[in-house]
């Protein structure tokens, strides 16, 4: 890996992107197939009803291929993205000779996060994607009510979200903060001042856990109040069949699943977003810090 001006997910991308566009390649077709399942087993059901196994066979096929390229994906993944991680702490590592040790360790540790978030997370997004765009048009091709119940109950999650962002960034921040100075509090302070230390460190991580309740909490409540609102509209359907029942209640829960990996996607953002500002820093202003005593 040369080394890289600015630390950022498009510059990691550019070390590997031919690697990366495979392993994303298979995430979207896995994600397709998973989307797909319970629609084939809402036809297997109906077929198994109606005496036809065909459907079920269909159903069996989409299982087989599924885990086929799940596993084959998995075994990719952590060898492409161990890869990027070891050059890039290699990069990172001679970036940052020149600054203590402290910084340089949390700096480092911090810059496995960005590799995470591409091999663990972004599949998760991918996903969320999918699965939101797909189960919108099938529960449309059921009743366009349906739809419309799923996408306002996603406007609502964003804005939900969206009135508690700074407050994640801020939370982040200082969290961040305090994790810089672990490796000198721990070589060079006394007991005390190292039970301060993780005293802070906790007190950061209670505010991050309330917050992330609150947004959850209040993010379901809407999610659940469309899946309820769904299945109160699936007795205005007419001539509607068991496997299709199946079809808009599954679909219906698979999208409060999937839904709730946007705000989990978002906080993530937030806190990587901090964290590349620390790496991008000027060597020059990356200073020994004094123990942060009040967050």
């Amino acid at each position: 890996m040369k080394l890289l001006n600015k630390i950022s997910f498009a510059a990691i991308i550019r070390t590997s992107p031919f690697k990366i566009f495979v392993t994303w390649s298979m995430v979207i077709l896995e994600n397709i197939l998973l989307i797909l399942l319970p629609l084939f087993i809402g036809y297997a059901i109906d077929g198994v009803l109606d005496q036809s196994l065909t459907p079920l066979s269909w159903f069996a096929l989409v299982l087989v291929a599924l885990v086929a390229i799940s596993v084959i994906r998995r075994f990719y993944d952590t060898r492409v993205f161990g890869d990027i991680r070891v050059r890039l702490a290699e990069m990172l590592a001679f970036k940052l000779r020149a600054a203590p040790v402290s910084i340089k360790d949390a700096r480092l540790t911090m810059s496995r996060e960005l590799v995470d978030f591409l091999e663990n997370d972004l599949p998760g997004v991918f996903t969320a994607v999918i699965q939101l765009v797909a189960t919108v048009v099938i529960l449309a091709s059921f009743h366009l009510y349906l739809a419309y119940s799923v996408i306002l109950a996603a406007a609502l999650m964003c804005l939900i979200y969206a009135l508690f962002h700074d407050r994640f960034s801020i939370l982040n921040s200082k969290l961040n903060d305090q994790l810089e100075q672990q490796v000198w509090v721990l070589s060079h302070r006394p007991l005390g001042a190292i039970s301060a230390h993780f005293e802070r460190l906790k007190r950061c991580e209670i505010r991050l856990s309330d917050t992330e309740a609150w947004v959850y909490g209040l993010i379901f409540l809407v999610l659940f109040t469309a899946v309820l609102g769904n299945l109160w509209m699936v007795q205005f359907i007419p001539d509607i069949s068991v496997g299709q029942v199946f079809s808009i209640v599954t679909y219906s829960l698979e999208f409060v699943d999937t839904a709730i990996m946007l705000p989990v996607t978002l906080q993530t953002l937030s806190r990587l977003s901090e964290i590349s500002k620390r790496l991008n820093q000027p060597i020059d202003s990356v200073t020994q810090m004094e123990v942060i005593h009040d967050v």
